[in-house]
């Protein structure tokens, strides 16, 4: 499966769809009355982080799905404080286009270690494509032995006086990731989400797909057509869950574990 994808996790495809980032000001302790996220029942969880090789083979990528972009120049590989290569994350809750990603990110990053503690939560009511049903990594556990997975969500998903009071902060090790990469050539909209680094080989700079696909959709809905490839929500987010994967495995050596 990887050899077969990995040409297309170069970055090739139409253009993400992105979101400008948009965070109110910051508490004193640099963190928001807390996520609006639940959390996600154990059918939806276990459903969503054991999507088969099978089935994503199956799936392949479909046309329409954008991809990670290759990282041009010398970089160093990113890696966390254990040495492990990282894979990192900025997005916000308010986000339709973060919504989106973090279906497939999960089921990606599901075929490398384990996930607990994910939530449940939708995008902003006010934003696009309102209440986008998604996954919520804030205060969720990943744990593997090959990757480690760095989640920030920067902002709420409930505007306060028009602005999205902030959850999380970045640290200076992470803004200058974002700064390095966030920018052109690898986005034409400079601080756009969600993004996501993969080691430093690649980046992914807003969804691979529509939201729209999700809308109206419950939680359970959405994680039991993800085993049915012939789902419109298999085809968008296990499409991209293939372009991950094979980005993961070109940038860091690693191979999934099942």
């Amino acid at each position: 499966m990887v050899v077969t994808f990995l040409a297309v996790a170069a970055g090739s495809g139409p253009s993400p769809r992105v979101s400008k980032l948009s965070v109110g000001s910051v508490t004193a302790s640099g963190t928001a009355v807390g996520s609006g996220a639940v959390p996600a029942s154990a059918s939806v969880q276990a459903a969503v982080t054991s999507v088969s090789q099978t089935t994503l083979r199956t799936v392949g990528v479909p046309a329409g799905v954008a991809g990670p972009t290759k990282v041009t120049g010398a970089h160093s590989l990113l890696v966390g404080a254990d040495g492990k290569p990282e894979i990192l994350y900025v997005g916000a809750e308010y986000c339709p286009f973060c919504a989106a990603q973090r279906w497939a990110l999960t089921v990606a990053l599901s075929h490398f270690g384990v996930f607990s503690g994910l939530g449940t939560t939708h995008s902003s009511s006010s934003d696009l494509y309102p209440d986008t049903p998604t996954l919520s990594f804030y205060g969720s556990t990943y744990t593997s032995t090959a990757l480690d997975f760095t989640p920030v969500e920067l902002a709420t998903n409930e505007a306060v006086g028009g602005q999205y009071p902030t959850l999380q902060k970045l640290t200076s090790a992470q803004q200058a990731v974002l700064d390095t990469y966030d920018r052109a050539p690898y986005t034409s909209e400079p601080g756009a989400i969600p993004f996501i680094d993969i080691g430093n080989r690649f980046v992914m700079i807003g969804a691979s797909y529509s939201p729209t696909v999700l809308l109206g959709k419950s939680f359970a809905q959405i994680a039991s057509a993800l085993s049915h490839p012939s789902s419109a929500i298999a085809q968008a987010v296990d499409g991209t869950a293939n372009l991950l994967v094979a980005a993961i495995t070109q940038a860091t050596g690693i191979h999934p574990n099942r």
